[in-house]
């Protein structure tokens, strides 16, 4: 009886010493199917704008590529500060992706007195996705009805109306916005700024009269811009887009140095494995080097990216330093 439980010990023993052997090796299985479940990636602003028109041009590219389903989930609100906060919190599996922008991972710092979370810290850069220049514009028949043709007859139409126009942006803190502050204190004028939760939103109004110019950025304009429904004054690059027949800023209204862009990138949790991050980063680049989306990202003015996980970070550190100095000149402030 008493060898029978030395026997019993031992073997109890060995089975503990090889658990942790065995959950290893299950962590490590887990981890190596990736994805075995749809992979959520969240827009932190309303549908149609332009971060939502690109995570939606890439999900079904990742779903085809990694046979799971690439899900999009808007969540607004904040300048797009709610939406990264949930994924900066979101557990580090691959299983939640943000398509983060200049605004939520440049400019938010240095326009918020508070931020939920720690846009250089939190996450784990993936790949920069598309840049694209912004564009000034008016709904076509309020332009009209205010004799607006380019952006001189706006500057002045604005001298003389101090206060009376209002400028829409796809909420606070976004390129956008900023974009509409640095052309204020570029030229001496004043517009209400009226944020919304996604350009989407802004656009309708826009279109309705019941805001007067939005900087928005060019890919989710562009319809409206071909179809006549808004008037396009110049774009807010340093140099003109191949997408549309328009000035810069520069050009048009004598504003030396303007520049205003936009860019929009894919990015995970920090402590995301990075075999994940890698894998990700690959299919994306993959699918912005096909025909397809590369020419349907173009004729919508963006220009599409997909540098490495290490080249993202640097260049958002530096968007960081570059958008500080905007907030600072600009004197934007969060409506």
């Amino acid at each position: 009886m008493i060898f029978r439980t030395h026997q019993y010990r031992r073997l109890f023993v060995a089975a503990c010493l090889c658990a942790p052997l065995a959950l290893t090796s299950l962590t490590t299985h887990a981890q190596g199917a990736w994805p075995s479940k749809p992979v959520k990636i969240v827009v932190p602003f309303a549908p149609g704008g332009t971060t939502d028109i690109l995570a939606r041009a890439l999900a079904p590219e990742l779903s085809k590529a990694f046979g799971q389903p690439f899900v999009v989930e808007n969540r607004t609100g904040a300048g797009g500060n709610l939406g990264a906060d949930a994924v900066a919190k979101s557990a580090p599996d691959g299983y939640t992706l943000l398509m983060g922008t200049v605004g939520t991972h440049a400019i938010n710092k240095a326009l918020y007195p508070k931020m939920p979370y720690d846009s250089q810290k939190d996450f784990a850069p993936i790949t920069l996705v598309a840049g694209v220049p912004n564009v000034m514009v008016m709904g076509a028949d309020k332009a009209a009805a205010l004799g607006i043709a380019s952006v001189p007859d706006f500057i002045k139409y604005a001298k003389a109306n101090p206060g009376k126009l209002s400028m829409a942006s796809s909420g606070n803190g976004t390129s956008i916005h900023l974009a509409g502050e640095l052309f204020k204190s570029r030229t001496g004028t004043f517009m209400t700024h009226i944020p919304y939760r996604g350009s989407g939103p802004a656009l309708i109004d826009l279109m309705g009269g019941t805001v007067d110019v939005m900087f928005d950025n060019l890919p989710s304009a562009m319809p409206l811009i071909k179809s006549g429904k808004l008037k396009a004054f110049a774009v807010t690059s340093a140099q003109r887009s191949a997408a549309l027949d328009a000035p810069t800023l520069e050009e048009a209204g004598q504003l030396k140095g303007f520049d205003a862009s936009s860019w929009f990138g894919l990015l995970a949790p920090a402590g995301t494995p990075a075999d994940i991050v890698n894998r990700v980063q690959q299919e994306v680049a993959k699918s912005l080097g096909t025909p397809a989306l590369k020419e349907k990202l173009q004729a919508q003015g963006a220009i599409p990216g997909g540098n490495t996980p290490a080249q993202f970070s640097e260049f958002i550190n530096a968007e960081h330093v570059k958008w500080a100095m905007v907030v600072k000149t600009s004197g934007a402030k969060v409506d």
